[in-house]
């Protein structure tokens, strides 16, 4: 791996090992691993549900980061009551039971490795642990919150090796009847935050390769943010202006007006990068700033933004009050500011004043395409936005129950307004997002429902940039195959949003799937100057085009990249693999195949490569052929 910057912190630990591995493996080698690796994928999707973060997951044993300590405490007892129910279903005696040690303490990060006595404390403590049980330590307890319903017991004072003073450990349970907390910032904002979905993500993935679905492998859900959050040296400012809006803080009292504050911001983020004279940074970079206290000089070296514009929204009743102010970020002068004292229903006006007053205080001239497209609503209905907004934020959440949520939403906004357009895009992403990701059973009939919402959508307003990337993204499945017209949608969604960076990187994607590597570079590019703080598939799409360009050095530097932000991803492990044995890198090669079927992939050379979305035959027989050097058999 890359070498990384030795660096230390302080950090809640969480480490988990299965108790009697030897046992079991020995009682049935090959369904102790499958059952072992099942295990610890359900804990990895509880882990990303608290806000940790799986930092290593091999063998028996699992490693994850946490900010919160309750938000670790948490996870540990919600998978041990949700794993004891799930074992003692199984029919056989192979039932592996899992230990949790939790600590808090300095964790020191090099060469890709996660160590310190924060790491050694968590593993110590983890052995004090009853199968099944969960043990923490002093540091842990006291920064529990009293209020949750936990049982904790004084184990005392336990001397542990490797340390030489004494460590005084506790045992904690759920009170019996009563139920797990949800996270300390899901109690802050009702649901999952925009951070650290990525991990969940991962795991879906590989669990649907275990299962023998056929995988997709580009994953494109826009509000998937990760650790390596913002960029982390300045960026050159583009000839044209640019600017970051960041997250509009919610000023009401009610905390659950937190999706009304997110939605204005994604809304002017939307409209103001329909201007192809502004270069406008993609939400996903700006919303990782979101809660933090910013000096937007900093912001604009960051993202590269010549403008940040802040904002903040309080609703309350039928009123609503939006501040906003315009700033030049390379002096830190305010340029133009407001505030609007409205009634609820002004909301609309509001926005178009807005945005008027950015175009008016940038100088930036439209054209008579974008006069007619950037100003303009999908809907007057101001319950069916509500509903509209209510749903965007549940689908940015991105999880099984929360698409459930989103869904009804969608639907109950389209039943105030059947002309809603962007909301049948995104009834359509929903759809065949739940066909992607395995969280529905009929994946064929997912995709064409998710087909006829957004062509629906597209006849409704052919020119809404998302509905046409959403429109790209389901033509590109599976179950449709329909690749060039993808292309075609992808084009058209970055024709009426120049600025849309997860479009010109689908874009990219597209053009290895059909042969036209060579093509992948500049789109991809675009993407990144776009959204600095990008996803890890960007690099992995930068890599793996230059695979099949077979400038396999940069193929595994970029690919490495993206395993770097996410190691848990099969379809990266799998590219990074060939790359490494083109590249005449015969051992890593070799090493990343064993760390493929040691995330429980266990796929022939010909069975992945017929799963591949990759449609050019010369692209398939390149890849098969760096697979087999690797020693995929």
């Amino acid at each position: 791996m890359a070498k990384d910057r030795l660096s230390g912190k302080l950090a809640v630990i969480l480490h988990a090992d299965v108790a009697g591995s030897t046992a079991l493996v020995q009682q049935d080698k090959e369904l102790a691993h499958e059952r072992i690796q099942g295990t610890f994928l359900r804990f990895s999707t509880t882990i990303e549900k608290y806000q940790g973060h799986v930092v290593e997951l091999r063998g028996d044993a699992l490693l994850a980061e946490f900010e919160r300590a309750s938000d670790a405490v948490s996870a540990a007892l919600s998978f041990q009551g949700d794993h004891a129910n799930y074992i003692s279903q199984l029919k056989d005696d192979l039932r592996p039971t899992v230990r949790v040690g939790i600590a808090m303490g300095e964790v020191i990060i090099a060469d890709g490795t996660v160590t310190g006595a924060g790491v050694v404390q968590a593993q110590r403590i983890e052995q004090l642990a009853d199968p099944g049980g969960v043990c923490i330590t002093a540091s842990i307890n006291e920064a529990l919150s009293q209020r949750m319903p936990l049982d904790i017991e004084n184990l005392g004072e336990k001397t542990l090796k490797g340390f030489d003073y004494p460590v005084r450990a506790y045992r904690v349970e759920l009170k019996p009847g009563e139920s797990i907390p949800p996270s300390e910032e899901n109690r802050q904002h009702s649901k999952l935050p925009n951070t650290r979905r990525i991990m969940a993500v991962a795991i879906v993935g590989i669990a649907l390769i275990i299962a023998g679905s056929s995988a997709y492998w580009f994953q494109t859900q826009v509000p998937l943010e990760e650790s390596a959050s913002v960029a982390a040296k300045a960026i050159p400012l583009s000839d044209k202006p640019s600017i970051a809006v960041l997250p509009f803080t919610n000023m009401s009292n009610d905390a659950e007006q937190e999706y009304f504050a997110d939605g204005i911001t994604e809304d002017l983020i939307t409209d103001i990068s329909k201007i192809s004279g502004l270069d406008v940074i993609a939400r996903h970079s700006t919303f990782s700033y979101k809660g933090q206290t910013l000096d937007v000089r900093e912001v604009g070296r960051d993202l590269g933004a010549s403008h940040v514009i802040e904002g903040s929204v309080r609703k309350a009743g039928n009123t609503i009050r939006i501040t906003i102010q315009l700033i030049n970020a390379l002096d830190g002068k305010h340029v133009w500011a407001e505030r609007y004292d409205r009634g609820l229903r002004d909301v609309f006006a509001i926005q178009d004043e807005v945005i008027s007053e950015i175009i008016t205080a940038l100088s930036l001239k439209l054209t008579p395409e974008e006069v007619k497209h950037v100003i303009k609503r999908g809907t007057e209905n101001l319950e069916a936005y509500d509903l509209y907004m209510r749903g965007r934020q549940q689908e940015s959440f991105f999880s099984k129950d929360t698409h459930i949520e989103a869904q009804q939403y969608y639907e109950q906004a389209i039943e105030l307004d059947p002309n809603y357009a962007e909301v049948s895009a995104h009834l359509a992403q929903i759809h065949t997002l739940n066909g992607q990701f395995g969280w529905v059973d009929d994946i064929v009939a997912a995709d064409q429902r998710a087909l006829e919402l957004v062509e629906k959508s597209i006849a409704l307003d052919p020119d809404i940039p998302f509905s046409r990337f959403s429109y790209s993204r389901i033509l590109a499945r599976d179950s449709i195959g329909q690749h060039e017209r993808a292309i075609t949608e992808a084009r058209n969604a970055i024709e009426l949003d120049p600025n849309y960076a997860d479009a010109h990187a689908f874009l990219g994607q597209l053009f290895i799937i059909t042969g036209q590597a060579e093509k992948t570079i500049e789109p991809i590019t675009v993407a990144m100057r776009i959204n600095p703080s990008f996803p890890f598939w960007y690099h992995y799409t930068y890599g793996f085009a230059h695979f099949f360009l077979k400038d396999f050095d940069t193929a595994v530097e970029n690919i490495e990249k993206a395993i770097d932000r996410n190691s848990n991803v099969i379809f990266m492990r799998t590219a990074f693999a060939a790359s490494l044995a083109m590249a005449g890198r015969q051992d890593d090669a070799e090493w990343q195949i064993e760390e493929l079927h040691g995330l429980g992939f266990h796929k022939t050379l010909e069975e992945f490569i017929s799963e591949s979305p990759v449609q050019d035959p010369a692209y398939r027989a390149l890849y098969r052929e760096g697979l087999m050097r690797a020693g995929l058999s």
